[in-house]
């Protein structure tokens, strides 16, 4: 049986993340192997947490090179795994002349290092970000191919069921809080104090013993009705299943929060949070790079009203709905930017409308909130052997501000129902609005043609 030594921390001052991926990746990777963790023992770790797991930890007296050389040579260790912030390339040089071992590091920022195996096991990880940085013999594992995903999310993610509507019968919304297992910017009760102001939400905090706040945020749980305080939970899947979105930080959380399909406002604490708080931005998610209450509030308020909305079936609208959408069809406004700039007529939109019936290639939806129609999205050419579709979308003229909304419905249903890898769209190049809006949710340029004289931008979106 190999030795494998992993190097990682955790405190109330740098957090708890280190350590439980480091839990995943050593019955991941190291499963038949001797798993010694080498940690400091340091004011709010969870070191109970290595124990609870069954594995053997060293500690050591110092954040020495030297001292975590020794432990592996003592051990006659085949891998030293390093996921330590302090410890970076000239540290992890020293470590590798004074050893000989195999080096295996885990990066989330796109650092340089000496290694023989570089793991960054983020959503946003690009391997081609890493030349340069790595041994040209370094090899890579990059990306969600890679992610250590804890069982319990893909048992979890097995047994999650469809929320029952939000509004018929009206229930109470429930959120996800988890500011770190440290909570280190200390938000989880400024987030609550931000909450208060919205009735209809209730709260799931996740938090830690390793949070110095703690004692705090348990005087506040006991007088508030709105929220329930998980502390050192085994159960944070669960709860996460339960909820309707989520906030958290742009963190090592997102990776689950994304695998278990959740939608979420992100509010960056940290500088390490760099790389992920970029991705999510260039998706078009919502993101708070220094908090705010009054960013926080209007970005709850668009989330209410995203998750609030429903989608109306083209086939099951009712006569009213269609002759409103035919107007807003057929108004100037939208016209000027569909490829068929004609005014639709009465009797070809209802006949339309009957082809969807025995359609599977093309899926029409009216998007309303609080049963107020707002505008239409669509999906057509769906390929189910390229796992594409072609989609559109206009709101109701004379609305503003409609357009992230429509976007967010567009993307969740055709990654999330439709199941589906690519989403394209065709645009016309002298539409700034909407270039601007599929730019923003991660929409890239692919292609261009000429019709009748207007230049058609082709702009793909992947899952």
């Amino acid at each position: 049986m190999k030795c494998v030594i992993i190097r990682t921390d955790s405190s109330s001052t740098i957090g708890t993340g280190h350590v439980m991926r480091d839990l995943v990746l050593a019955k991941r990777d190291f499963a038949d192997d001797h798993v010694i963790f080498a940690t400091r023992n340091l004011p709010g770790n969870i070191n109970h947490k290595i124990e609870a797991a069954g594995y053997e930890i060293v500690i050591l007296p110092s954040d020495d090179i030297e001292d975590l050389a020794e432990i592996a040579k003592a051990n006659n260790a085949k891998t030293i795994v390093i996921d330590h912030y302090s410890i970076g390339y000239e540290e992890e040089r020293r470590l590798k002349e004074m050893t000989g071992r195999k080096l295996f590091v885990l990066d989330d920022t796109y650092e340089k290092h000496y290694c023989d195996i570089l793991l960054n096991h983020n959503i946003y990880a690009d391997p081609e970000h890493y030349k340069g940085l790595v041994p040209n013999n370094c090899e890579l594992r990059c990306g969600c191919e890679y992610t250590l995903l804890r069982k319990e999310f893909i048992e979890a993610k097995k047994e999650k069921i469809d929320h029952p509507s939000l509004t018929n019968p009206p229930r109470k919304l429930q959120v996800f809080i988890a500011m770190g297992g440290a909570d280190t910017a200390d938000l989880n009760i400024p987030i609550l104090e931000t909450l208060k102001a919205f009735d209809e939400v209730t709260a799931h905090v996740v938090t830690t013993s390793a949070n110095k706040n703690l004692d705090t945020l348990m005087r506040y749980a006991r007088n508030e009705e709105h929220m329930t305080l998980h502390i050192d939970t085994n159960e944070i899947a669960r709860v996460m299943a339960r909820c309707d979105f989520a906030i958290v930080t742009p963190s090592v959380t997102l990776n689950e929060i994304f695998y278990m399909e959740l939608p979420f406002i992100a509010i960056q604490t940290a500088e390490n949070q760099k790389e992920m708080a970029r991705f999510i931005l260039k998706k078009g998610h919502p993101l708070i790079e220094t908090f705010d209450k009054n960013a926080l509030r209007k970005e709850i308020e668009a989330m209410l009203k995203y998750l609030q909305c429903e989608l109306v079936d083209f086939t099951k609208l009712a006569e009213s709905e269609k002759r409103e959408i035919l107007e807003w069809r057929n108004h100037p406004d939208v016209r000027r930017w569909m490829l068929t700039k004609s005014p639709i007529s009465w009797t070809d939109h209802l006949a339309f409308i009957e082809t969807l019936n025995k359609r599977e290639d093309r899926r029409y939806f009216l998007l309303k909130y609080r049963g107020e129609p707002l505008g239409v999205i669509d999906f057509t050419g769906i390929d189910r052997r390229k796992n594409a579709a072609a989609i559109g979308l206009y709101a109701r003229p004379g609305q503003r501000g409609l357009g992230q909304l429509l976007m967010r419905h567009i993307l969740a249903y055709g990654f999330e129902t439709l199941r589906l890898d690519t989403l394209i769209a065709e645009v016309f190049a002298e539409n700034e609005k909407a270039t601007r809006l599929y730019r923003r949710f991660g929409f890239e340029v692919t292609g261009e043609k000429m019709i009748d004289g207007e230049k058609l931008l082709l702009m793909e979106r992947y899952r």
